[in-house]
């Protein structure tokens, strides 16, 4: 008599990320956008109004312009990069793509990769487009390189890329993914150093702000507007945003979900 053992089934295991299918999921991105003008409106000119209300909001005070718009054209793109990201990619969810996407030889780090490549590419038009306002049209008055000033640009719209990727696998629908934004960017914005000096916070929310990546955003574009080359510590805020980007997006591959509960 022969005895049978039941099969288990084998874990797949994550499939490495492929360069072919991360670009290949890009382009698709790419086209799709193409066919919604209003969110392309949305990611690359939201920023280059804000600046330019902004400006005339202070006419009578260029001063007080130079001093906070330098962190604002860093926080704007950031904004914007994850109120779109979220609710695009939550849409790819709740319409079944998604599913239907990780189905095929497409693992969820090629997914996120691939959306961070697209999302990348227009976070690059909308930094340059927000830094060339702010810079010749606008008169923002910076000591530093405006290239290192468009670096910061670029990188805090792809933290906000990556936040926005990461918050939409906890959402189940576009409301609720509208309602993180209060919860995950509103305490950044508070606590960045926008408003006041950190070092003039209560010691708790100073302590709570040295870990909210945005306030390193905001460090780093202070550091344009005061320096003429780069310093050490222009060097530690961009990498620290960097660094928080790319775990955001390995955390955000990690909690992909095929479709809404």
């Amino acid at each position: 008599m022969t005895t049978t053992h039941p099969v288990t089934a084998t874990p797949t295991p994550p499939r490495p990320l492929n360069a072919s299918r991360t670009t290949a999921t890009a382009a698709r991105v790419l086209r799709q956008l193409t066919h919604d003008p209003r969110t392309i409106a949305l990611m690359i000119l939201v920023p280059c109004v804000m600046l330019f209300l902004l400006r005339y909001v202070f006419d009578g005070s260029p001063r007080t312009f130079d001093s906070i718009g330098a962190s604002l054209l860093g926080i704007f793109p950031l904004i914007t990069m994850f109120l779109v990201t979220s609710i695009a990619t939550l849409r790819e969810r709740t319409s079944g793509t998604l599913e239907r996407l990780l189905a095929m030889p497409l693992g969820k780090g090629d997914l996120i990769a691939g959306y961070a490549l697209a999302f990348g590419a227009l976070a690059i038009v909308q930094s340059a487009l927000a830094t060339g306002l702010a810079l010749w049209f606008l008169g923002l008055d910076v000591t530093g390189s405006p290239w290192l000033l468009l670096l910061v640009a670029l990188l805090d719209a792809l933290l906000g890329t990556a936040l926005g990727l990461f918050v939409s696998a906890f959402a189940a629908s576009e409301f609720q993914a509208v309602q993180f934004m209060p919860a995950v960017i509103f305490p950044q914005l508070l606590l960045c150093g926008l408003f006041t000096p950190r070092d003039n916070m209560h010691p708790a929310l100073e302590a709570l702000s040295d870990v909210l990546p945005m306030s390193y955003a905001v460090d780093g574009m202070n550091e344009v507007l005061r320096h003429t080359d780069m310093t050490a510590t222009f060097v530690r805020d961009i990498l620290i945003v960097a660094g928080c980007a790319l775990l955001v997006l390995t955390l955000g591959a990690a909690t992909l979900r095929r479709r809404t509960a």
